[in-house]
Formats: C-alpha cells, structure tokens, sequence
C-alpha cells in the first residue's frame, strides 16, 4: 500500500478522472471514497489488535470487476484493474487490484496492543495521498448530480442506488461533508415516490446487486425510522407476507467461474449487507425484521465460501462484499 497510494500516483490518478469525467461513475467515485474514508479511521484509530485484523479485513475499493466486464471496467487502475491507458499504468496507485487493496479493508478491530508495524502511520499517508483524488471524484459528484434526471436501476456497475449509499457512509469521513446534503436529497427525490415493487422481477442474470434492495438501503439512510417503516411497506409490500425461506432466496449460480454468472455469488453477498442494513433500521419489534434477517443469513451462507475458492474470477472482488455482508462497514 506504502508502494502504490502516493501522492505522485495519485495525482496521475485525479488528473485522469478530471480529464474523463464520466469514468466509473458512479460506482468506482463511491469505491474510492470510501477507500480515502477507511483510510482515515485507520490513521485515526488506536491501538490494533495482536491478531492481524488488517490482514482478515476485507478489501475495500475492488468491487466487482471481473474478467467478463468492458474493458473501462477491465482497465480501471483507480478502482482496482490493470493499466487502461499509460497514464494509469505509470501512476500504478491501484495497479494490482484487491491484492494491494485487502490492506484498506474495512472497518479495523481495535485492540489494546500495537501491532508490530506502524500502520496507522502508513494510514496517514494514504489518506493524504488520496485526498486531492476525493475533492476530485467529490467535484465531479456535484457537478453530474444536477445532470442525473432519472436513476439507474440495473444490478451492476451503474446502479445509483448503491453508490450513493455508499457515498453518504463514507462523505464525512473522507473529507467530503459538503457530499451529504446532496446525495441525500438525490435520495430521497429519486426513490421516495417510488411505490408497488416486487422481488419476483430478480435476479437478472449477471446481477451483483439487487436494484430493489440498493433502492430501500439506501433510503433507510436518508429517511427517520418511522417514515422509512412505513415507506418500506409502500414499497415492498409483499414483505409483510414474506417469511425468511421465501423472500429473495439465494440465486441458483450454475457456473461460478463464469466471470458474468459468478456476479450472483456476489448478489447473495451484496443482499445480505442490505438485508441486514434494512432491518437495522426499523423500529423495535416491526415483524418485517426476522424475514429480513433470515434472507440475509441465507444469501450470506450461500455465497460466503466462494470468497476463498482459488478462482481469481471472483476471489478478486467477493471480499468487498462479504466484508459489508459481515457487518464491517465503511460507517462506524
């Protein structure tokens, strides 16, 4: 990490996304937010524990960027891919993908021993090496924002939803606050309206994320507990009926090393962060809570064993999402 976030390769990084603007918007701008914010709760955290949590942590920053993508997905070196064009290959700040990245895991175990290396040193670094790379991706953000008349709903790459759910839990942190108010109000003007949906429309068949609950997770972040209890039932309301075996069971994946069929060991994944993100947010003793955190445990022990299969396929970007499946979020 010491090798690749520098403040020299990074200012290749900024300057490439300045001069394309529309490059990995919007998911890539939310992914490396949320690196320079764990970043961040890294350089300012305490002590570490003894048993290697860095080490265990998932890989914040990789996504879903896998062999069977375009090649702006393929050739991403600011997100975690190879080399798209000289630029990024010379400034290599991400050059190696997840393997370089699986140190900027999410939310770090505190201990009460240091480790034997001074990590959070290290953090420091990183975090004001990416800094000019956020206010950039944070410009860019403000600038598409009032452009973006209508969301995009498809489970890859591209869906709205969860990029600016995951831009609200990392703004602050990373250095962005004056993200908050309009993500938020994005939120809430795209989705809010939005009534009748059903999880018999899912899954498509290279889906990594669920445009339905992408949708409610993120709206579980911008609304107060009431409202959004009673807007999931406007909804989704089937899911007052739903029980835990029923309600979006894990997705049948007939071939994992498919690098576009492997997407749905990651949809199991990515469901499961939501599911439990939704139930989270209702009100004590609201009945949707134990469907919901059944599905969740479902979708979780589905796909959660591919993440160490050997398959560079999708081991390279299931940890991303079994790290926010398993609770560890970029938000304390």
């Amino acid at each position: 990490m010491d090798a690749h976030l520098t403040p020299d390769a990074l200012a290749v990084e900024t300057a490439y996304l300045r001069a394309h603007p529309s490059f990995e918007r919007p998911y890539g701008w939310a992914w490396l937010l949320a690196l320079t914010s764990e970043s961040t709760a890294l350089a300012e955290s305490g002590a570490f524990g003894e048993s290697g949590a860095l080490a265990e942590s998932g890989a914040l920053g990789c996504g879903g960027t896998s062999g069977g993508e375009s090649s702006a997905h393929r050739g991403s070196a600011a997100l975690g891919g190879g080399a798209a064009s000289g630029a990024h290959k010379e400034s290599g700040a991400l050059d190696g993908g997840c393997e370089s990245s699986a140190l900027a895991g999410s939310s770090v175990t505190r201990g009460e021993s240091s480790a034997p290396f001074s990590v959070r040193r290290s953090a420091q670094q990183w975090r004001a090496a990416l800094a000019p790379a956020a206010d950039a991706v944070a410009d860019l953000l403000l600038a598409w924002l009032p452009k973006a008349t209508y969301p995009v709903r498809h489970g890859t790459h591209a869906n709205s939803a969860f990029a600016l759910g995951l831009v609200l839990d990392s703004a602050q942190r990373a250095g962005q606050q004056r993200l908050v108010a309009p993500v938020a109000e994005k939120i809430r003007a795209w989705y809010v309206p939005d009534h009748g949906a059903a999880t018999r429309w899912e899954p498509s068949g290279q889906d990594f994320l669920s445009p339905l609950l992408c949708e409610a997770d993120a709206v579980r972040r911008v609304l107060p507990q009431d409202e959004f209890a009673a807007w999931l039932g406007v909804f989704l309301p089937e899911l007052a009926e739903a029980d835990g075996t029923s309600f979006l069971p894990p997705p049948r994946v007939s071939d994992a090393a498919d690098p576009q069929i492997g997407h749905l060991l990651g949809l199991c994944l990515s469901r499961a962060a939501a599911l439990r993100g939704i139930a989270g947010a209702l009100p004590d003793g609201d009945p949707r809570t134990a469907t919901l955190t059944a599905a969740a445990e479902a979708n979780l022990a589905a796909a959660l064993p591919a993440t160490t299969s050997g398959d560079f396929t999708t081991d390279h970007w299931l940890a991303t999402f079994a790290t926010l499946a398993l609770g560890e979020t970029v938000a304390d």
